[in-house]
């Protein structure tokens, strides 16, 4: 045999043997943390299948957080953005004269770090122990050439996060501080429920001043508040920072102010 036909035959795959990219392909479906996600049927990354998910495996970056640990702060370059997979993150601003207001809670699932300019437009920070998938921008938005459905998923998460700010704008305006506990409790809760998580009892892991600056509210009205419903038999608190909503009827009619 000739150089040449034994070259050949060395590079021709053996009988019963399968390709070399479809063995790779084959090795990341099975050892890929990102196939392996519990989160991911949750996530904008759902929106790719197995093999285009290897290019999303190549640019992340894995990172845990303790309760307290900032993630980024308002107006620092937005180079990143980053998919929560476990715990929770909250997102605020500070105004000028030192108040926080927050704007939202995110949990598992939920994506963060969009940015219309070159900076965070608000601060994250971890509420309790938290992992997260960064993604540096400049790569994301080359996946997002490559593979539109990744761009449409991306577009319907600033659509729900258009419609979650409003809800909120709501809640900051006419509701009392019962409309509003009332409100977040059942929001929190359909939240979960639209991503196939439990949704009563609730998980609340922020603390009763996180719920203040989120409602609007002094941490002491919201304690008031939470002993009143507690009082009323409306909702019982449980452990692990878990709330049951034990008179769902009741809670929608003080969320409407009924």
């Amino acid at each position: 045999m000739s150089d040449l036909g034994k070259r050949d035959a060395f590079l021709k795959p053996s009988a019963g043997s399968e390709p070399l990219e479809a063995a790779q392909s084959r090795s990341f479906h099975l050892e890929s943390p990102c196939h392996a996600c519990p989160v991911r049927p949750l996530s904008v990354c759902n929106s790719l299948d197995l093999d285009e998910l290897q290019h999303l495996e190549r640019i992340i970056t894995r990172l845990s957080l303790d309760q307290g640990d900032p993630l980024f702060d308002e107006g620092e370059p937005a180079n990143h953005v980053f998919n929560v997979t476990g715990g929770c993150i909250k997102v605020y601003k500070l105004l000028p004269d030192g108040r926080r207001q927050i704007i939202g809670f995110l949990f598992p699932g939920d994506f963060l770090g969009l940015a219309i300019t070159d900076e965070y437009a608000y601060s994250a920070e971890a509420v309790s122990a938290s992992s997260l998938c960064r993604m540096p921008r400049r790569d994301l938005d080359v996946l997002l050439d490559r593979f539109p459905k990744l761009e449409k998923q991306l577009l319907n998460v600033a659509s729900n996060e258009l419609a979650i700010a409003q809800d909120q704008m709501l809640l900051l305006g006419r509701k009392t501080a019962k409309e509003k506990v009332a409100s977040m409790l059942l929001m929190v809760s359909k939240r979960a429920r639209d991503r196939g998580q439990t949704d009563n009892p609730v998980f609340m892991p922020m603390t009763r001043s996180d719920i203040g600056d989120y409602l609007g509210l002094t941490t002491e009205t919201v304690s008031r508040t939470f002993t009143q419903l507690k009082g009323d038999e409306l909702i019982a608190m449980e452990r692990g920072n878990r709330i049951s909503l034990a008179n769902l009827e009741a809670l929608e009619e003080i969320a409407e102010g009924y």
